[in-house]
């Protein structure tokens, strides 16, 4: 899960998936408005989740984490509208927030 996510944003539906299958499942049954993915996900990449996520819903705001600051460069070809460096402070994502390129919800 993503606490502090829940502490900044008591207010949001806060769901986590372990497979890009589930989060794309619930993808196409529900609006999703903001996603965290990380960059490196096992055998499979945040960045083709990022573009899969955004073909069901372009306007789903896009945020990747990793505790990579060089995969930022990758990231950016992806439409994803924002990028966090791990560990994630409740600073970092009030300010990312502030960022999103589409109103949520």
């Amino acid at each position: 899960g993503l606490p502090v996510l829940e502490k900044v944003m008591p207010e949001a539906e806060v769901k986590g998936f372990t497979k890009p299958s589930e989060a794309l499942e619930y993808a196409r049954q529900t609006p999703v408005y903001l996603a965290f993915l990380d960059i490196e996900m096992g055998r499979h990449s945040g960045l083709e989740l990022c573009r899969e996520l955004l073909q069901i819903n372009s306007r789903t705001n896009v945020v990747f984490l990793t505790a990579y600051q060089e995969y930022a460069f990758n990231a950016w070809d992806t439409g994803a509208c924002g990028f966090l460096v791990k560990p994630i402070t409740p600073e970092a994502l009030k300010k990312q927030l502030a960022l999103l390129r589409y109103p949520l919800g």
